[in-house]
């Protein structure tokens, strides 16, 4: 058994640390992790020679630990990444009420007349934008600008300046990330930022023509940066100076909105991206943390934002290295520790019901009414379809016929294999676990996956 984390914790008998003299007697415990119950134990004995194994399991709602094996190992965490992921864009959107917004814009000197000089799509890497598909789709825009007065347009451009696609060449997925996706993109997305330019202007060109908009040219162009006004220096006719003139140039004001659309929660997109494992949809997730100013843009932007996340859930970041959304890349480093916090906090967090005091959190999860944890996939559901798209996802082979409602995301990539989320344990109490483990590359990854499933029945009826 590999020597236990020791955590000591100082209790002050008397007053406050001011009212201590240097003398003062300080009654030190010492507070260790419980150690494995004998059917994780017993499964363990089945994990192949030179497998780093790192275990906590730990009541949600800040209760106890209750299992616990080198829970600080720093380790790869494979697909299990993407509860980082989605955990910091569902936090950074504000909960399952969030939302990404797309816009059209015309110059300030042209608002309200029928022809404009220029159109721009601007966009915040909004995954679930459509070409027509209801009310957040390219369709509505054009619908919005024709209702609004529109009815020429001489040239349509895009915004890029939200997402530096140079900043995203690190992605094993080999996709730029843009300010506008189309989810029509998913089975063929385009492999440069000047396809996707073109791709998303030549339909939204198409839309805006169906809708009654006339344009004049068929390409699709780049909209200028946007410089801020800077009022020219004045001064009186003694030459002392003045304040700048408050009023701007029409033609130097930022553009105007004419038509937006805006999407759905946020809940749909991370089951989309969790229950199969879907590596681009993941990417994309974390691309949307990058389409803002403090984002840059950019993919080492993007990560910092989903640390400022992961910071202000009160998550212990020690041993994490974030390399991207999906865990495709074996730089990615967590902790069981990590991940059992991340699992915890998000039990609670989000609401699909916006009620707050209709159910007390101990009991959303059994109500089906965490967004967060109806979002992974649920093992044992048998729905054997190859590309994991149903209600099971990956883990729908898993633990079947076990009785136990288990809600968790894999990670596999060779050598590596991880299991976290949630299981309800024969008391009735929901418990948040974390299992990784990484071996050399060779090592068999069913075995270790035969083990995970083991050792969750274990905990289960242990507690």
């Amino acid at each position: 058994m590999r020597r236990l984390l020791t955590i000591c914790t100082l209790i002050l008998i008397s007053g406050n640390l001011a009212a201590l003299s240097p003398t003062t007697p300080i009654a030190v415990h010492l507070v260790r992790d419980p150690g494995l119950s004998a059917g994780v134990r017993d499964a363990l004995r089945d994990v192949p020679d030179g497998v780093q194994v790192s275990i906590l399991v730990r009541e949600v709602g800040g209760g106890a630990v209750l299992e616990a094996q080198q829970p600080d190992l720093s380790l790869i965490p494979a697909s299990t990444q993407k509860l980082v992921t989605a955990a910091s864009v569902l936090v950074d959107r504000g909960g399952a009420g969030g939302w990404w917004s797309t816009e059209l814009t015309v110059p300030a000197a042209e608002v309200g007349q029928k022809n404009v000089s220029a159109l721009t799509l601007r966009g915040g890497a909004d995954p679930t934008l459509s070409v027509a598909g209801g009310p957040n789709s390219l369709r509505a825009l054009a619908k919005q600008a024709f209702a609004r007065g529109l009815r020429r347009v001489k040239a349509v451009q895009l915004d890029e300046s939200p997402m530096q696609a140079g900043g995203w060449t690190d992605l094993i997925v080999g996709v730029p990330m843009t300010a506008v996706r189309l989810s029509e993109w998913d089975t063929n997305p385009p492999l440069s930022a000047q396809e996707a330019r073109a791709r998303a202007g030549a339909a939204l060109i198409a839309e805006l023509r169906r809708a009654g908009i006339a344009v004049d040219a068929d390409g699709v162009g780049v909209a200028p940066k946007f410089t801020p006004y800077l009022a020219p220096a004045r001064v009186d006719e003694q030459g002392k100076p003045l304040p700048p003139d408050p009023l701007i140039p029409v033609k130097r004001r930022p553009e105007h909105g004419i038509a937006s659309v805006r999407s759905g929660s946020p809940a749909p997109l991370l089951a989309a991206v969790l229950r199969p494992s879907d590596n681009l949809k993941a990417e994309e997730l974390l691309g949307t943390l990058a389409a803002t100013p403090s984002g840059r843009g950019t993919l080492a932007g993007a990560l910092l934002r989903e640390r400022a996340a992961l910071r202000r859930m009160g998550i212990d970041l020690t041993g994490v290295e974030l390399a991207d959304g999906s865990g495709l890349s074996r730089d990615n480093r967590l902790t069981a520790r990590t991940q059992v916090q991340l699992l915890s906090v998000l039990y609670d967090l989000p609401y699909a019901a916006a009620k707050a005091s209709a159910t007390l959190p101990a009991a959303v999860y059994r109500a089906r009414r965490n967004v967060f944890a109806e979002a992974l996939p649920r093992a044992g559901t048998g729905d054997n379809n190859p590309a994991h798209t149903g209600r099971g996802g990956t883990m729908a082979l898993r633990l079947q016929n076990s009785g136990l409602d288990v809600r968790a995301k894999t990670g596999t990539l060779p050598g590596v294999s991880a299991l976290a989320g949630y299981v309800t344990a024969k008391s009735g109490k929901t418990l948040a676990f974390a299992i990784m483990m990484n071996g050399p590359e060779t090592t068999p990854i069913l075995t270790l996956r035969g083990v995970q499933d083991r050792m969750v029945r274990a905990i289960a009826a242990a507690h």
